[in-house]
């Protein structure tokens, strides 16, 4: 299922998940960890203590479904002390999938060559 990015709500459970839990263990923990409504329409990840493996819970109108991932090499995760059970938007959810983790990144506007002032030390 594909999803409008901009108003999908996702939401990282900041604690190792054990990933045996399925569909009633996720909700669980959506429920009491979380403090949410997992019918919401929101996704909730999951990831395992090695950070090696991503759940990711949502509700689609019939139904819970269930997204997994397992990387082959690296982490998602590299620091489990910096996570906190945090909401983010889908773009860090894709950054995360990539195994990018989704850090406060402060942007740098750069204005056109035409708008810049000219170096008065040029010649």
């Amino acid at each position: 299922m594909f999803f409008p990015e901009g108003r999908i709500r996702v939401h990282l459970y900041g604690q190792p998940c054990d990933m045996r839990k399925s569909f009633d263990g996720l909700q669980a923990l959506v429920r009491h960890g979380l403090l949410a409504d997992p019918t919401d329409g929101g996704l909730y990840v999951f990831i395992n203590r090695r950070a090696t493996q991503m759940r990711v819970l949502y509700f689609d109108r019939s139904g819970f479904c269930i997204w997994a991932k397992r990387l082959e090499a690296g982490r998602f995760i590299s620091d489990w002390s910096r996570v906190h059970t945090q909401e983010m938007d889908f773009t860090g959810l894709k950054m995360l999938l990539e195994g990018i983790e989704p850090v406060r990144v402060r942007k740098r506007y750069r204005l056109p060559i035409e708008l810049q002032k000219p170096d008065p030390n040029s010649s």
